[in-house]
């Protein structure tokens, strides 16, 4: 939430990412009720539930559009897919037949398709089956490899003192869910807040990967999960997700309309932008509301995009984030949705290829719009309805 989003910069390795929403417009009352950090973590194992359940068998006929989009750009994001899923049972026939196609046109690959594929619609836990479809970007920041007082804020590696505990270990109905916190005596306890870490002095002082001459800049990166960091050299470097301290995203944007700070149109991503130029002196106050914060690392050079919670570069305009617990890491979909703020239709064969923290439900997207300025206009002013149909191997088993 890569993000995706991601991008969006690049997202995690091997695990799912917790990326938080790009500021939307607001349609819910905040909620500013600080966690609580002096009692241990406690885990109550939840009712199991079927992985993908919500998932109904469909018809090709029901996609609508699919015949018009160019799928021939989507296929380069499904060899990506294929690169991991190759590995899994389920997906290996369709992925090997993938792999024996040199270029493949528009007509080959709907014939691929259909040969390979079988088409289900998604639905919401409660039947439905009309969603939330965002959108994320790779953003581009001004950093420094040591503070100055033109860079003054600090952009964090993973603390060593984190630790994740994967929950599906003791639960395996709960894969992709974990807790954080650290050590306190024998005694796992949260993990410290957005407020701690950004005390002064900080306990994080010395850990610092790059310094960024904007707080705006760091608190925007670390909700879309990746971003790029251009040196004062002229030097670029992707930085990804790295892990987060375990507190759920508060929307900072939903408390400045509650405070009367802005109106519900100008509470998107440059509105707020924009009010903290105006507001530097409430800007921390602000920023501390939501006691998420995200970590971290430095991603290899040369990386054609971010990478998502699938652990391979995601493509502008032809990645998603999904929920993995109702749509398969690494499956194409078809999206039927509109354009940011416009009922032009957007129909697109896409690659579920990342996750986020806030992208929860089973017909919910975040769709990746690339890198720079262009692309964060996009994103930042997505928030259409929008339907998903996923497309699984022949013979797939659910909760496999």
């Amino acid at each position: 939430m890569t993000a995706a989003c991601s991008k969006q910069a690049v997202k995690p390795t091997p695990l799912p990412t917790d990326k938080p929403p790009v500021e939307k417009p607001v349609t819910e009352k905040p909620t500013t009720e600080k966690p609580s950090t002096d009692k241990p973590i406690t885990i109550t194992p939840p009712t199991e539930t079927q992985p993908y359940a919500t998932l109904k068998p469909a018809n090709w006929q029901d996609l609508d559009g699919l015949l018009q989009d160019d799928v021939v750009a989507a296929w380069p994001a499904w060899m990506q897919s294929c690169t991991r899923l190759v590995k899994k049972a389920q997906w290996k026939t369709a992925c090997d037949a993938a792999q024996t196609m040199k270029q493949p046109n528009k007509a080959a690959i709907i014939d691929y398709l259909s040969n390979y594929f079988d088409v289900y619609r998604a639905h919401n836990e409660d039947g439905t089956t009309s969603g939330t479809i965002t959108g994320y970007y790779q953003p581009l920041l001004n950093g420094s490899k040591t503070q100055s007082k033109q860079y003054p804020y600090p952009l964090y590696k993973e603390p060593n003192d984190l630790i994740t505990v994967e929950l599906a270990d003791a639960y395996p109905e709960l894969k992709y869910k974990r807790i954080r916190g650290k050590l306190e005596g024998k005694k796992l306890v949260p993990y410290r807040t957005r407020a701690e870490i950004d005390a002064n002095p900080s306990p994080l002082a010395g850990n610092e990967l790059f310094w960024i001459d904007d707080m705006i800049d760091v608190f925007f990166l670390q909700i879309q999960g990746s971003g790029v960091v251009q040196l004062e050299n002229g030097e670029q470097v992707q930085v990804g997700y790295a892990n987060q301290n375990g507190y759920p995203y508060k929307s900072i944007g939903k408390l400045l309309v509650e405070q009367g700070e802005l109106t519900l149109d100008k509470a998107s991503m440059q509105g707020i932008k924009n009010w903290a130029t105006n507001n530097p002196d409430k800007l921390p106050a602000l920023l501390n509301s939501n006691p998420s914060y995200v970590f971290f690392r430095e991603l290899p050079a040369g990386l054609p995009g971010p990478l998502g919670a699938l652990s391979v570069p995601i493509t502008a305009e032809r990645s998603v984030a999904i929920d993995p617990k109702f749509i398969p890491l690494g499956a194409p979909i078809f999206l039927s949705t509109t354009e940011p703020n416009s009922n032009k239709p957007l129909k697109r064969l896409m690659l579920a290829q990342d996750t986020g923290g806030a992208i929860r439900g089973g017909v919910r997207a975040d769709f990746f719009w690339g890198a720079g300025d262009a692309a964060g206009a996009r994103a930042g002013s997505m928030k259409q309805d929008g339907e998903i149909w996923v497309l699984l191997p022949k013979g797939f088993v659910v909760g496999e």
